[in-house]
């Protein structure tokens, strides 16, 4: 096991633990406080422990070698990991909707809700404070580790938090406003719901681009375009092609190199730019250059 992928799965071991401690308090505490919310909040729990589960299981994956199946490697497992995470989250704003939603509904219709008690509403603050120490945790080290796996995570952390604050503020106003108020809770929940469900879209987008090969950005292929050219003897680098294999880049170019330089002198050049272009990039960046002979002035 690589350390990159080690600190990956302590950090996600971390977050599971904490996700299961979390979801039984919840649970109890919506049980004894009477708190249908705190009852949703719990599940949303829960679910955090499917992404954890995700993140570890293509983690691994994705730290394999490349194979006779993947010449390029697993990298893009990692990718699938976060479309995953951001699917989740998009789901579970949009179950959380569906119960604001609802509960809504049944006060318009003139039904009652369940009074909560201040069980529920300690465990919601809680849960905010744990949770966002959690998130803030999570996507430093997301980060650090380059890992979009993690910090798809660390986000879905911070989804729960945002949900345990409409809880908390539902909770809060049912018990100190009284029953006229008590729509507050479904109200902060599609507040709350809207939220994650733009949280998990901002990382189903990006991961769904990689997946159909979108480009890197312009300013990062005028970089590469930039390190090739400050190589002597290279001249009018073209055709460039680039793209994202989970955190690694993968580049091909066509260079043009004058056409009476010698076989080994024109792969020590090619060398020597593969070289500058992983040390800017990363080890694992895939390269592929393609020289074309001809009659040029090097452009320096």
């Amino acid at each position: 096991m690589s350390t990159r992928e080690h600190k990956i799965y302590k950090v996600t071991f971390i977050g599971a633990v904490v996700n299961v401690l979390l979801s039984i308090a919840k649970l109890v505490a919506g049980l004894l406080g009477n708190s249908t919310a705190m009852l949703a909040d719990a599940i949303h729990s829960v679910s955090d422990l499917a992404t954890d589960l995700a993140v570890v299981i293509f983690v691994r994956i994705a730290s394999k070698p490349r194979d006779e199946d993947h010449d390029f490697g697993h990298g893009k497992f990692e990718t699938l990991s976060s479309i995953i995470v951001g699917i989740a989250l998009i789901g579970i704003g949009f179950g959380i909707l569906r119960y604001g939603f609802f509960e809504i509904v049944a006060i318009v219709n003139g039904n009652s809700i369940p009074e909560p008690n201040m069980l529920a509403f300690w465990a919601a603050i809680v849960s905010i404070v744990v949770k966002e120490i959690l998130f803030r945790y999570t996507i430093i080290r997301g980060k650090a580790l380059s890992s979009p796996a993690v910090v798809a995570n660390a986000w879905h952390h911070r989804s729960d938090a945002f949900s345990s604050i409409g809880t908390a503020i539902g909770i809060g106003g049912a018990i100190l406003l009284g029953d006229n108020w008590r729509v507050l809770d479904p109200i902060a929940a599609i507040i709350v719901s809207i939220i994650v469900i733009k949280a998990g879209i901002e990382f189903v987008l990006p991961g769904v681009n990689e997946l159909l090969e979108k480009s890197l950005p312009e300013d990062v292929e005028e970089e590469i375009i930039k390190i090739i050219r400050s190589n002597p003897g290279v001249c009018d680098p073209h055709n460039l092609r680039t793209r994202n294999i989970g955190t690694s880049y993968a580049i091909e170019v066509h260079v043009r190199l004058p056409g009476d330089m010698y076989v080994e002198d024109a792969h020590k050049l090619t060398q020597n730019i593969e070289y500058q272009i992983k040390e800017r990039y990363g080890q694992r960046t895939h390269i592929i250059i393609h020289v074309e002979p001809i009659k040029c002035e090097s452009e320096q």
